[in-house]
């Protein structure tokens, strides 16, 4: 079986917006359309980030659907730890993109097995998945030949000042998220890092507030531990919004002109 493409920067935390009207017009819960939104999965082979709470998370992949049985299969973690997580929680929340549109489902009763001799998890198949591509919650995944970086002015553990370069693996009108080695830096949910310096390709960096909206510790496909935190823009300097906007239009259309073979 192949091997699952690698991510392109990373995929988003869990959505964390709430429910209600706005959100059930984007919530798949036909058994045909869910079937066919995993074997989507499968074709693009698209890293999946499953959420088993308390701010954990490993890196995965649908390897297989199986209808008759009415169950999911993905890749197991070389994180035995990340395994066993996934394994107690009650549910696994699992995000993924598919060409910017962000996909979202839940899975329970997670079970583990094998799969040609390899390490799998199983569990029955989702009852509903969130397919949602609305404007306002894009985020651009960030190519990873643009080593797009941040320097976060933070605190360590003993409360000091320290300042941490992280990658920026995705960034959106609202704000950014990076990755960094866990334990680089101490972050709290609400907090905000002053004078944080956002480096994209034309012209000097951007110095911005970030506040902290949600971290989540990383479990990689190598099985180190990276934090994935995610920022808000909590005060942009004038024009600065302008540059972003930009950055992302001229990289998506380089992404569609890749895709299309244009370029």
């Amino acid at each position: 079986m192949a091997e699952p493409s690698p991510p392109a920067s990373g995929t988003p935390a869990p959505f964390d917006g709430g429910r209600g009207d706005d959100l059930e017009k984007y919530t798949l819960r036909g058994a045909r359309q869910i079937l066919q939104l995993l074997q989507d999965l499968i074709t693009h082979r698209g890293l999946i980030t499953a959420h088993t709470g308390g701010g954990n998370s490993f890196m995965t992949a649908v390897l297989r659907v199986d209808e008759d049985r009415r169950r999911v299969m993905l890749d197991a973690s070389p994180d035995p730890q990340a395994n066993r997580r996934a394994l107690a929680a009650p549910r696994l929340t699992c995000v993924t993109q598919i060409d910017g549109i962000r996909i979202q489902f839940p899975l329970s009763g997670v079970s583990e097995g094998q799969d040609k001799g390899r390490p799998a998890l199983f569990a029955p198949l989702p009852t509903e998945m969130l397919r949602l591509q609305r404007r306002e919650f894009y985020r651009l995944q960030v190519p990873l030949t643009h080593e797009l970086s941040c320097l976060l002015k933070a605190e360590d553990l003993g409360r000091k000042p320290v300042e941490a370069s992280a990658r920026v693996i995705d960034i959106g009108a609202g704000g950014i998220a990076v990755l960094l080695p866990a334990g680089t830096a101490e972050f709290v949910i609400g907090g905000v890092l002053p004078g944080c310096r956002l480096a994209l390709p034309d012209g000097e960096p951007i110095e911005l507030d970030l506040e902290v909206r949600n971290i989540n510790r990383q479990t990689q496909r190598n099985g180190t531990e990276q934090l994935r935190v995610g920022l808000r823009f909590a005060a942009l300097p004038r024009t600065a919004d302008t540059r972003i906007q930009r950055y992302i239009f001229k990289t998506e259309r380089e992404l569609n002109a890749k895709a299309r073979g244009g370029i």
